[in-house]
């Protein structure tokens, strides 16, 4: 998966890109046909100091994209809230799709059943 990481008004060191990239490893596991993420990083000076990080990401995956978004006081929280958030949309997504097809199933084998009696 290719990673595109952007901040603003923040310097990015080894150790937050590390963190990210560990994270992303760990989303890349949930689903393997993501094509990419793109996440920004952003410091507001402006806000009270509760919510001064923001952490969004964009997953790039077959059909709509997945979005997720976090402000905390601290930004490895952000990044673990995001990861934490398109997790589970990627979780709700595999499980939608997992019913649609044993929906499908199981109507071929009550077709299949009522054919044959």
């Amino acid at each position: 998966m290719k990673l595109i990481l952007s901040t603003h008004n923040l310097t990015l060191t080894k150790s937050i890109e590390e963190h990210v990239v560990k994270r992303i490893e760990k989303l890349d596991h949930f689903d393997k046909r993501a094509v990419d993420a793109r996440v920004t990083l952003e410091h507001d000076h402006t806000r009270v100091p509760e919510k001064q990080f923001s952490c969004s990401m964009r997953l790039a995956v077959r059909g709509p994209d997945l979005f997720a978004e976090d402000r905390e006081s601290d930004l490895y929280a952000a990044i673990d809230r995001v990861t934490k958030k398109i997790e589970q949309q990627i979780r709700k997504r595999h499980s939608k799709v997992k019913a649609h097809k044993h929906k499908d199933a199981a109507k071929l084998k009550n077709a299949k059943r009522e054919a044959g009696v």
